[in-house]
């Protein structure tokens, strides 16, 4: 077999009984993993403090192999008949979120070396938490989530759009009614806007609540809504849940030898 093609099949989404390909998904999971685990336990400079260089060598080590895993996907694209032509097809490859994540999740560590400022090296750093994202590549629950979301992207942005207007008319109505009582809670519109966040997720926050009856009537009716509204998006995901399987479990198409229906 052509080794550009078995790199590609190898890189991919493990095909049943492949070992090979199974093996690859099963360790850059775990690399992740591993990565995100140092990144949480790095934070702690304590633990941090022990041994230095143990995090720098397995970040460099990390690095260099995710690098090499970006490089190999790149360079072995063309065996898709869709990214054939070497520089074009490999530029749209390359343009692909998921690619666009593996890029950069290692781009942070080479920045300091093209002299930038270091203090935003040290912010851009975070980017490793893009790591994160690239499970999604290795994971069919993630995937379907994906596809649910795309598939639900009209009835949960009307939700967030009708979600983002309660909190403006909220904001609205506590600014009027408690502005006069509470000049440094609710100075302005946008203001009161973090009081209308903390309210309509349920959540409350000390420091900012309505003391006048008006102010109280309209956080009542506000946070009543708030929960209703919060609701809606866990209907709309659960329903987009089942109708994706469902529709997994319909014949995608029907096998013309056997006339047997072939499952999704």
């Amino acid at each position: 077999m052509d080794i550009r093609k078995r790199t590609y099949k190898v890189l991919e989404v493990a095909e049943k009984g492949d070992r090979v390909s199974r093996a690859f998904d099963v360790f850059i999971i775990g690399l992740i993993a591993l990565n995100i685990v140092a990144l949480v336990v790095e934070s702690v400079e304590p633990v941090r403090a022990l041994w230095p260089p143990l995090f720098d060598v397995f970040e460099a080590v990390s690095v260099a192999l995710f690098t090499a895993e970006y490089v190999l996907r790149v360079w072995s694209c063309t065996a898709n008949r869709e990214y054939a032509q070497p520089i074009a097809g490999r530029l749209r490859f390359a343009a692909r979120p998921l690619v666009i994540v593996d890029l950069l999740a290692v781009l942070p560590f080479y920045l300091p070396f093209i002299g930038m400022d270091l203090r935003f090296v040290r912010a851009i750093r975070l980017l490793r938490l893009f790591r994160v994202a690239k499970l999604g590549r290795y994971s069919q629950a993630i995937r379907t989530l994906g596809r649910v979301l795309v598939a639900k992207r009209g009835e949960l942005g009307v939700t967030l759009f009708v979600l983002f207007l309660l909190l403006l008319v909220a904001s609205c109505f506590l600014y009027f009614a408690e502005h006069e009582d509470q000049p440094e809670a609710f100075a302005s519109i946008p203001a009161a806007m973090w009081w209308g966040v903390a309210t309509l997720t349920t959540v409350g926050y000390g420091d900012v609540y309505p003391v006048t009856v008006a102010g109280k009537l309209v956080a009542a009716v506000v946070a009543i809504l708030g929960i209703g509204m919060f609701a809606l998006p866990a209907g709309i995901l659960g329903s987009g849940f089942v109708e994706e399987m469902q529709r997994r479990k319909r014949p995608i198409t029907t096998c013309p030898h056997c006339g047997k229906g072939i499952w999704g």
